[in-house]
This record gives C-alpha cells, sequence and structure tokens, in this order.
C-alpha cells in the first residue's frame, strides 16, 4: 500500500506537517462545499419563486414571493440542518443529498404555510404562486444537490473524510486507500496507562475523521481504551466477525470492522454548542472584568507571585492544555502537578486563596479557556495529571476515565451540581464523578447545558469548596 505515514516522537507537529496540510486543506474544502451548498439552496428558493411569480401573477402584491422566500429560507435551514442535509456523507451519496435537500424544502414550506395559517395571513400569498414555487423549488434543489454531490468526489480526490489507519502489526492490513497511517512502535504503546502516550496518539490522529485499527486480538481492548475519548469515529479491523452479526458493524475496503467508538455530538451541535460557548464566555468576560481586575490586584499585594496559576490539564481527545485559575496558594507552594489535592485549612492557600477558592472566583480565568476554545461552559471537569484518588492516578482507579474526555472539559458540569467536589480521598469520590459525566456525554442537548449553566449558581459556594 501507498501510505503517507505519520512518525510519532517528541515534535509530532513537526514530524507531521506535510498530511497535516493536505488533510487541513481537505476539512477546508469541505467546508467551502457546504457554504457553497447552503448558498445554492437558498438562491434554487429565490429563483423559484420569482419564477413562479412571473408566470403566475399574484393578484394583492408583486412582493408576495420575495416576502414568501424571506420566511422559507431561514426555515428550510433549520430543516435541512436537522436531517443532516449538509453532512459530509452526503458527498459520497448524491441520491441522499437530493432526497434530504428535497425533504428540507417540503417540510420547510409546510411550517411557513402552517404559520401563516394560525396568524391569519396565509391569504396573503396566492395558492398557484406558491404551488408552482414548490414544484420547481423540489426539481433545482434536488437537481443541484445532485450534480454538486457527483462533482465533490472529483474535488476531493476520492473520499471527502480524512482516514488513519493504525497499523499495530503486519497483518490484517484493509486494503482501502487511506490518508495516512501510524505505525505502532515503542513510541506508541497502548499498553501503557500514561497521559503523554494518549497525547501522542492524539496529536498523531489530529485532523482525522475516521481511525481504523488493525492490530492483533490480545490487543484489541488496549487499543479501544487509548481511543474510547479520542473524539473521533474509531473501528477495529476483524476478519473473524464475518460470520458474527455484532449490533455495530462496519466495513472498511474489503474487510469488516467493528464500531466501538464516536465523538458525542455531530456538527451541526458542535457548532450551535461552541456558538453558546463564544456568547457566554465573551459576555460573561466583558461583565466581570472589574471584579477579576480587583481580584488580580488583591492576589498581587497579598502575596507575591503570578496572578495567574497555570496548569497543565487533560483536554478533549485526550490532549493537553494549559488551564488558567487565580492562584490562590502561596507562590513557592504551588504543585502543577497536584500530587497533593487542596484539603480543608490547606497551609498553602492565602487568605485571599480562600475566599476565591470558597465563592469559585479562581475559576473564572476558565472563561478564556472557553474562549479559545480548549474548553466549554458545560462539560466534564479538567483534572491534573497527578490528580489521586486513594493513592491511585484517577485512570487507575476506573478504566473508563479516559471514555469523559470525548467533549471538551467545561466551566462547570452535571458532576458539579450533583455536589461531587472537593478532594477525592475514595474512589467512590472519583467514579461518582465519572458516573455523571458519562451520563452527559450519553445524554447531551443543548437545553440541558444550559439548564446545567443556570443551576451552577446555586452550588458556585459549597461545603467542599476550599
Amino acid at each position: 500500500m501507498n501510505l503517507e505515514t505519520r512518525t510519532i516522537n517528541a515534535a509530532p507537529d513537526v514530524a507531521v506537517a506535510g498530511p497535516a496540510i493536505r488533510e487541513h486543506n481537505r476539512a477546508r474544502l469541505r467546508l467551502r462545499l457546504y457554504l457553497a451548498l447552503i448558498v445554492v439552496d437558498a438562491a434554487c428558493i429565490l429563483v423559484s419563486l420569482f419564477a413562479a411569480s412571473l408566470i403566475y401573477k399574484p393578484v394583492y402584491s408583486s412582493e408576495q414571493w420575495y416576502v414568501f422566500a424571506s420566511l422559507l429560507v431561514p426555515v428550510y435551514l433549520l430543516a435541512a440542518f436537522n436531517n443532516h442535509a449538509y453532512s459530509a456523507t452526503i458527498f459520497v451519496k448524491p441520491m441522499r443529498a437530493a432526497l434530504r435537500g428535497m425533504q428540507a424544502f417540503v417540510l420547510g414550506a409546510a411550517i411557513v404555510l402552517l404559520l401563516a395559517f394560525y396568524l391569519k395571513s396565509s391569504a396573503e400569498f396566492s395558492r398557484g404562486m406558491v404551488t408552482i414555487g414548490a414544484i420547481f423549488g423540489v426539481a433545482l434543489i434536488g437537481g443541484f444537490r445532485y450534480a454538486i454531490a457527483m462533482r465533490a468526489s472529483a474535488l476531493f480526490g476520492g473520499t471527502p473524510f480524512t482516514v488513519a489507519l493504525i497499523a499495530d502489526g503486519p497483518h490484517n492490513l484493509p486494503t482501502n486507500s487511506f490518508s495516512f497511517v501510524v505505525h505502532a512502535d515503542g513510541d506508541l504503546d497502548p499498553a501503557q496507562d500514561c497521559p503523554m502516550m494518549f497525547d501522542r496518539l492524539a496529536h498523531a490522529l489530529r485532523g482525522a475523521d475516521r481511525v481504523v485499527v488493525a492490530c492483533p486480538p490480545e490487543r484489541r481492548v488496549d487499543w479501544v481504551r487509548m481511543l474510547k475519548g479520542a473524539n473521533v469515529r474509531s473501528e477495529m479491523v476483524a476478519p473473524e466477525l464475518k460470520s458474527i452479526a455484532p449490533l455495530a458493524l462496519d466495513r472498511c475496503g474489503n474487510m469488516p470492522t467493528m464500531v466501538f467508538s464516536d465523538g458525542p455530538l455531530g456538527r451541526f451541535d458542535t457548532g450551535m454548542k461552541r456558538a453558546f460557548d463564544i456568547v457566554v464566555s465573551s459576555s460573561a468576560l466583558l461583565l466581570l472584568a472589574p471584579l477579576m481586575l480587583v481580584v488580580a490586584l488583591l492576589i498581587k499585594i497579598s502575596d507575591p507571585g503570578p496572578v495567574f496559576f497555570v496548569q497543565t490539564r487533560i483536554g478533549q481527545g485526550n490532549r493537553l492544555f494549559r488551564m488558567f485559575k487565580f492562584r490562590s496558594m502561596r507562590a513557592e507552594k504551588l504543585d502543577h502537578n497536584a500530587n497533593m489535592l487542596t484539603r480543608r485549612n490547606d497551609s498553602r492557600v492565602t487568605p485571599i486563596g480562600a475566599l476565591i477558592r470558597r465563592s469559585s472566583i479562581d475559576e473564572l480565568p476558565q472563561l478564556i479557556n472557553v474562549l479559545r476554545g480548549e474548553m466549554s461552559i458545560v462539560g466534564p471537569r479538567p483534572h491534573a495529571l497527578g490528580a489521586r484518588a486513594a493513592d491511585k492516578l484517577y485512570w487507575e482507579v476506573d478504566g473508563r476515565y479516559w471514555h469523559r474526555h470525548a467533549a471538551k472539559p467545561g466551566l462547570t458540569g452535571l458532576a458539579q451540581i450533583r455536589g461531587f467536589r472537593g478532594a477525592t480521598e475514595h474512589a467512590s469520590d472519583l467514579t461518582n464523578r465519572l458516573q455523571a459525566d458519562l451520563e452527559y456525554l450519553h445524554n447531551w442537548s443543548i437545553w440541558r447545558d444550559i439548564l446545567i449553566m443556570l443551576q451552577t449558581v446555586r452550588v458556585i459556594t459549597h461545603h467542599n469548596a476550599y
């Protein structure tokens, strides 16, 4: 097979610069096609209704077509996003692209007419003009979407997805065409429970939309554990499954694969969550700027040293990132690895630090992490690398720990509003939080994010916050 190879080493960004650029171009081309498709769909609606108004001239107003189109376009776009008419799969299935667009148009037109009926405005729209425009609209949207999807394969030079192969050994390698291959060697061993190992894998898979693992049967569980929280669709090559019928099967080339992981949110949900994060974090930073300036000044006066405490935490896809907090401990006693969690009446905490910790004000600088896209307003709280429960590292207590990182870490989360805060002295202190985090991932909705954010107000001060 003629595959791009990614080398895993201490500087993954340098080693894979060439393939990374090509994958970035593929993602950018996908985005351009999405935007082009949105413009084409909107143009088809406008042209269809304008043509209908020329063929069937309305009695009351010549601008009826424009009013109806102005209402229909946003409703159509909402319906199209909801039924995945702008997902990447439409670029490999032209008929699906056409059908989903036509379904969204019919649904959008029905919603607009229903709203007009209940608002007693339906008489303002000519039935002849709407009927002819609907026929033209369905035909134009279906035809143009089919033509664009047919052309997309040539534009991408094959699949629109970036598909990575993890080759752990020379056996059972599928014959499909991959974007790049990652060879597992001494620098990438799934059997090792180490944050740096997970970080290397995250960098190696940057830009991948789909990951296929080919490994010996005895290594499968280790690879599943590594990829469960990678926030990317992950599959395992398993030739023996030809004679079995699991609930989740897919194919890669001529080999069957078993789907065991997927990102928790689709593209539309991810975009909606990101827009929510940007609006909330930017607004909060503007409103809370005076308070944050006062806190920064008090920290500086009370104890010489930096205002912020910057600590490496585990983020989405198990990537490491630097999280900001207001410094609450004495500068000479800072614990960057969290080898000893803060306890009640901890001598390391300054008087100002105790106040801002009890009121959760020390967490406010994480709004910067949210604005930068490293965190979300709501999600599993990010943990430090050395954090322990019952004298064990978190991932040693429960193997599902890595799964929680399929989503961005949050400023608040389901575990926090349930009161799971403070030191993790017992194993249950971690497992309770982990269970809440996994529940959040499996039942996400934007409304639940808003509810959790509002409920956070009542737990800002908590007896376990010290």
